[in-house]
C-alpha cells in the first residue's frame, strides 16, 4: 500500500517538473516572436518609468512650487482653484533663479564639478596601470587580483570613509609615518581639507575605474603591440598609438562610473572635508532636512541631474560615432 502511495507521489512530482519544462519552453518560443521581444524590452522600460521617471516628475513638480513652512507638505500646490471653481497653474521659477544668482549655490556646483573631475583623473592615473597589470596576468593571478579589487565592496563605504579619519587626523597613522622619517611633525593633519576629500573619493571609487578598464584591456589583442615593436615603435609610442585608443571605451565607462556619483557625493565631503568643502550634495541635505525648503532642494536636484546626464549623453554620442566609423570601415 505504501509502495503504491510512493509511486503516485513520484508520478505527481514528475508531472510537475514536466509541466514546468513545457512552460519554460513555451515562454522561450514566445520570446522569439515579435510580441515576445516587445515584452522583453517593455518590462525594463516599465521598471524605469515607475522608479525613475515618476519620481523625477514629482521632484520636477515640487521644484516649481513655493516653500510654505508649518504645513505638510511644506510647499504650495501648482494648481490652485478659485472660489468660482476656475483652476489656475502657478509656476514659480524663483528657485532656479536663486541657483544662478546666489554665489553659494554657484560655488557649490563648481566645487562639486572640481572634486568629481580631479578625482576622476586621479582614479584613471592610478587605475590604468592596475587594470593593465591585471589584464596581462595569468588566470589564477588575475582572479586573485580581481578579488582584491572587489574586496573593499564587502564593507560599507561609510565605514571605509570613517576609517580614513584615523589615518588623516592629527597624530594619525599618516602623521606618525611622516614624522618617523622627518618629513612632518606629529601635528600634521589632512583631515577637514580638500585633499582629504580627494583621497576619500579616489579611495572609494577607484574599483569603479579598474573593473571596466580591466574588461576592455582583457579583450585587447596584445599581438598588436608585438607587431608595433617589430615595426620599430618604442614601447611608449606603441602604447599611445595602439593600447590607449583601443582602451578608450573602458576609460570613458570608468570615468562615467566615477564622475557621475562623485558629483552628488555627500558623505565623503561631510566627513572628511572642512567648512569650505560645500558640495551640491551637502547643499541638498541642508535645504531638505535643515531648512525644510523642499522646492529649493528639488531645484538643486534637477540641476544636479542635468550635470549628470550631460556627460552620459556625450558618451552615447561618442559611442555612436565610433560604431558608425567601425561599420563604415
Amino acid at each position: 500500500m505504501s509502495r503504491v502511495r510512493d509511486q503516485g507521489l513520484w508520478d505527481f512530482w514528475f508531472d510537475v517538473v514536466r509541466n514546468l519544462f513545457g512552460w519554460f519552453r513555451a515562454v522561450g518560443q514566445e520570446f522569439r516572436t515579435r510580441r515576445g521581444r516587445f515584452l522583453v524590452t517593455a518590462l525594463p522600460m516599465l521598471w524605469l518609468g515607475l522608479f525613475f521617471l515618476v519620481p523625477f516628475l514629482i521632484v520636477l513638480k515640487i521644484s516649481f512650487a513655493q516653500a510654505v513652512f508649518g504645513q505638510a507638505p511644506p510647499y504650495t500646490p501648482l494648481v490652485e482653484t478659485a472660489a468660482d471653481g476656475a483652476a489656475s497653474l502657478r509656476l514659480h521659477v524663483s528657485n532656479y533663479a536663486m541657483l544662478l544668482s546666489d554665489p553659494l549655490y554657484v560655488s557649490a556646483y563648481l566645487k562639486s564639478l572640481l572634486f568629481a573631475s580631479v578625482s576622476t583623473v586621479f582614479c584613471l592615473l592610478l587605475g590604468y596601470p592596475i587594470a593593465y597589470g591585471i589584464a596581462r596576468s595569468g588566470p589564477m593571478a588575475r582572479l586573485l587580483l580581481l578579488v582584491l579589487v572587489i574586496l573593499p565592496f564587502w564593507t560599507s563605504s561609510l565605514l571605509r570613509t570613517y576609517a580614513l579619519i584615523g589615518i588623516l587626523k592629527a597624530n594619525g597613522l599618516l602623521a606618525q609615518a611622516l614624522s618617523a622619517v622627518g618629513l612632518a611633525g606629529p601635528d600634521f593633519a589632512l583631515l577637514h581639507t580638500d585633499t582629504a576629500v580627494y583621497i576619500g573619493i579616489v579611495y572609494n571609487y577607484l574599483p569603479f575605474m579598474i573593473l571596466p578598464l580591466t574588461a576592455t584591456l582583457m579583450r585587447l589583442d596584445f599581438t598588436l603591440l608585438e607587431a608595433a615593436e617589430d615595426l620599430g615603435a618604442k614601447p611608449w609610442h606603441a602604447f599611445l598609438r595602439v593600447t590607449l585608443p583601443l582602451s578608450m571605451p573602458g576609460i570613458i565607462a570608468g570615468a562615467l562610473l566615477v564622475f557621475i556619483p562623485a558629483v552628488g557625493e555627500f558623505v565623503i565631503p561631510d566627513i572628511l572635508g572642512g567648512p569650505d568643502a560645500l558640495t551640491i550634495g551637502r547643499v541638498l541635505w541642508i535645504e531638505f532636512f535643515t531648512n525644510r525648503d523642499w522646492p529649493l532642494a528639488a531645484a538643486v536636484t534637477i540641476a544636479m541631474l542635468v550635470l549628470i546626464v550631460l556627460p552620459t549623453l556625450l558618451f552615447e554620442y561618442y559611442e555612436n560615432k565610433r560604431n558608425q566609423r567601425e561599420a563604415d570601415a
